[in-house]
């Protein structure tokens, strides 16, 4: 297959981890936190990531099966943990946390809950990897070459959350506040549609 080819493999991962939606919810999540530690967050999390994706790419459902988890529990469980998360920016726990967090030496970070897992290498894009590099008579190039796509729309994860900087500027406190309660509600909505998923998946309901 001509790289070109790999235009829909592209558009498929790039709409299911939205980089573009994800920007706003890294403003809010790293609040308050310097360029530098924002930078370090960024890209923790998208090595994270990028390792969790191609674990899954490679290795595929295997693991799941390994593990005796299904995609639907799978899916459930990411929900779940959304939902907690989003609780805690509807109710200002994040920050409450922060603060008595400061004279620590381990301040609050997001970079591998919840922003590598589930928010970028979430149920949907790991169910996307496992049937990206699990079609029939798939190679070894193929499959390198479905890794380098993913990686290229991590590339363009890192390259929005390092705008939050800006981005918080131009909000300001009172817009982040707006901002942090408004992705809450958009988030916690998220969390259910996951567990929805899963339990019709599941032919729950």
């Amino acid at each position: 297959m001509e790289l070109a080819g790999y235009i829909p493999a592209f558009v498929a991962l790039f709409v299911i981890i939205d980089p573009i939606g994800l920007a706003p919810l890294f403003v809010a999540l790293t609040a308050g936190q310097t360029v530098g530690e924002r930078r370090v967050v960024a890209l923790r999390a998208c090595l994270v990531a990028f390792g969790i994706l191609t674990l899954f790419g490679l290795a595929g459902e295997a693991v799941l099966n390994f593990l005796g988890i299904s995609m639907p529990a799978f899916r459930i469980a990411g929900g779940v943990l959304l939902f907690l998360t989003a609780l805690d920016m509807l109710f200002e726990r994040r920050s409450q946390r922060r603060q008595g967090q400061a004279d620590t030496a381990h301040p609050d970070d997001p970079s591998v809950f919840p922003l590598a897992i589930p928010l970028i290498a979430g149920p949907g894009a790991i169910a996307t990897m496992i049937l990206l590099t699990g079609q029939d008579g798939a190679d070894v190039l193929h499959i390198a070459i479905v890794h380098g796509v993913m990686a290229l729309v991590l590339a363009c994860v890192f390259g929005l959350f390092l705008l939050a900087a800006p981005l918080e500027r131009a909000l300001g406190p009172t817009g982040i506040n707006v901002v942090t309660r408004l992705l809450g509600m958009l988030l916690a909505a998220l969390s259910v549609q996951f567990v929805i998923d899963g339990m019709r998946d599941l032919q729950v309901i």
